[in-house]
C-alpha cells in the first residue's frame, strides 16, 4: 500500500511562484505530476526516474516547472515559476510501484493522492 499526499496549493498571481510537495507513504519507483483544469482531461505534467537522475517535462511547463525529488525523505516536489493562468489545475502526484524509469501515461501509475488546488489569477 502506497499513499501519496500532496501540498502546496493555493493561490498566486500570474509570474509568481508556488512549490508542490508530495509525501509518499511507501514504496515508490517513477514519480510524476499531473494536473486537470475544470472541464479538461487530465494532462501529464512532469515526471522523473526513480533516483531522480532524470526528469521530462510537458511542453506547456518546460522551462518554467522543475521536478524533484527526496528519496531519503520521501518527497516529492515540483517547484513551479513563471506561472500563467492557465496552469490553473488541481495539481496530482502520481507513483509507480516497479517501474524506475520515465513514465508519460497515467496508466502507467498505480497510485495517485488526492490532488492540491492551484490557482493562478490577478
Amino acid at each position: 500500500q502506497v499513499q501519496l499526499v500532496e501540498s502546496g496549493g493555493g493561490l498566486v498571481q500570474p509570474g509568481g511562484s508556488l512549490r508542490l510537495s508530495c509525501l509518499a507513504s511507501g514504496r515508490t519507483s517513477a514519480m510524476a505530476w499531473f494536473r486537470r483544469a475544470p472541464g479538461k482531461e487530465r494532462e501529464f505534467v512532469a515526471a522523473i526516474t526513480k533516483s531522480g537522475d532524470m526528469a521530462y517535462y510537458a511542453d506547456a511547463v518546460k522551462g518554467r516547472f522543475t521536478i524533484s525529488r527526496d528519496n531519503a525523505e520521501k518527497m516529492l516536489y515540483l517547484q513551479m515559476n513563471s506561472l500563467k493562468p492557465e496552469d490553473t489545475a488541481v495539481y496530482y502526484c502520481a507513483a509507480s510501484i516497479l517501474k524506475s524509469w520515465l513514465l508519460i501515461d497515467g496508466y502507467d501509475y498505480d497510485y495517485w493522492g488526492q490532488g492540491t488546488q492551484v490557482t493562478v489569477s490577478s
